[in-house]
């Protein structure tokens, strides 16, 4: 896959240690990426709304969605996603500290791409973000980010 510009990646974390592991393995990629982090599911909202200090901001290509987050959950963020017309074309991928089936049943009947859960160990978490740059940022094709 050939790019000819950044991808924007929208990170839904709220916990400061994997936002940090997130940010290290993205800044070591070999493919130019813009990283957004919200830290909570209504500012996710908004921000993929364009609404308030997220207008201007690009749609991401890709999600990154925890499903422990205050405010919102990770599921209705998700539906808010899916249910969409303009953002539901947008892979979400669920990384989340969850092992629970029901909450990865949950996920994929809310059209979720893929559930990842996220490894305790920080080195074995910054190889699972090099799994997902070389599949989702190398291998996968992405649609085109849209404004509308």
């Amino acid at each position: 896959m050939s790019l000819t510009r950044a991808i924007d990646i929208l990170l839904v974390e709220d916990n400061p240690g994997d936002i940090d592991l997130t940010r290290e393995a993205f800044e070591d990629a070999n493919i130019p990426t813009n990283l957004f982090v919200v830290e909570d599911g209504e500012d996710a909202i908004s921000f993929l709304k364009l609404e308030g200090k997220h207008a201007g901001k690009p749609r991401p290509d890709v999600i990154l969605l925890d499903l422990n987050l205050p405010k919102k959950g990770g599921h209705e963020v998700l539906n808010f996603i899916k249910n969409h017309d303009i953002l539901r074309c947008i892979p979400v991928v669920i990384l989340t500290s969850s092992q629970a089936e029901s909450d990865i049943l949950k996920s994929y009947n809310l059209y979720a791409n893929s559930f990842v859960t996220k490894p305790i160990d920080s080195v074995k978490f910054v190889t699972v973000m090099k799994t997902f740059e070389d599949f989702w940022l190398k291998i996968a094709a992405l649609p085109k980010n849209t404004q509308s």
